[in-house]
């Protein structure tokens, strides 16, 4: 490998790798919003579950 072909290979993966950092903190929208949908089903449930309960209960 020549000194120019060697010159070239690092220079071409120091702009690769400084291409590629990204800052990746948070979630992807779509992740967010497939939490926040779970959480709402899971309150729901809980809430459906505690109401049929109850009813359950109090019913002669």
């Amino acid at each position: 490998m020549t000194l120019k072909q060697l010159g070239t290979y690092l220079i071409g993966t120091l702009l690769f790798v400084r291409h590629h950092e990204r800052d990746e903190r948070g979630l992807t929208q779509s992740t967010e919003n497939a939490i926040l949908l779970a959480g709402a089903v899971t309150v729901a449930l809980a809430v459906i579950t505690a109401i049929t309960a109850y009813v359950k209960s109090h019913m002669p």
